[in-house]
């Protein structure tokens, strides 16, 4: 009786490991690489190197960006990881349904990091700068259209957005497919001090810009 108590106490703990080992595996399994760009982030002359991974066990199927900088010994180090920039391909707020959108897109040029992301009815793209040990968002494109009907025609109106962070200066243009001129164009000074920071980017500030 007593070996069969002893028996029935080690089963248990077998088996309570082994719902411990699954969810240490199952947190934060960004297993599958989805991005790879390389490039020169932070001027130094050395190849930089930026992945995007994908943790295919949450169902949410969330995307980490990782930035990671050349050292002196010439071994790449993590600088930056932000979960929360890019949107999970199924949303909570969607209740298993894909949001629709192709993964973010990132380039590296002239020192500059380019995230594009596709967003509804049009696409915008956020550009950042490494300063003094962080990466600032400086820029932000975003183009729209007020369509409808699930297709574009004449009538549908264009509304491309510039946002120069450094300066302030918010540009807004309407615009309709072939015409010469624009429909209307908007100018304000929308001051963000400090610049963002790239971690502190989410997708949800898309509606901020």
């Amino acid at each position: 009786m007593k070996n069969s108590y002893l028996y029935l106490t080690f089963i248990l703990i077998l088996f309570q490991m082994n719902l411990s080992a699954q969810k240490v595996t199952n947190k934060d399994a960004y297993n599958y690489q989805v991005r790879e760009e390389q490039g020169d982030l932070n001027n130094d002359g050395k190849i930089d190197k930026i992945i995007v991974e994908m943790d295919t066990i949450n169902e949410t199927r969330p995307l980490r960006l990782q930035i990671f900088l050349s050292q002196p010994n010439g071994k790449l180090a993590l600088a930056v990881s932000s979960t929360q920039i890019i949107e999970p391909q199924y949303p909570i707020e969607n209740h298993g349904k894909f949001n629709g959108y192709q993964i973010s897109n990132f380039f590296i040029e002239k020192g500059i990091l380019t995230m594009w992301t596709e967003i509804k009815g049009g696409n915008i793209s956020y550009d950042f700068k490494y300063n003094k040990g962080n990466f600032e968002l400086i820029n932000v494109n975003k183009l729209t259209n007020n369509a409808t009907k699930g297709y574009i025609d004449e009538n549908t109106v264009f509304t491309e957005t510039k946002f120069n962070l450094i300066t302030g200066l918010k540009t807004e243009t309407d615009e309709v497919y072939g015409a010469k001129k624009p429909l209307d164009k908007r100018k304000k000074i929308v001051l963000i001090k400090p610049l963002p920071k790239i971690q502190d980017v989410k997708f949800s500030d898309k509606n901020l810009y």
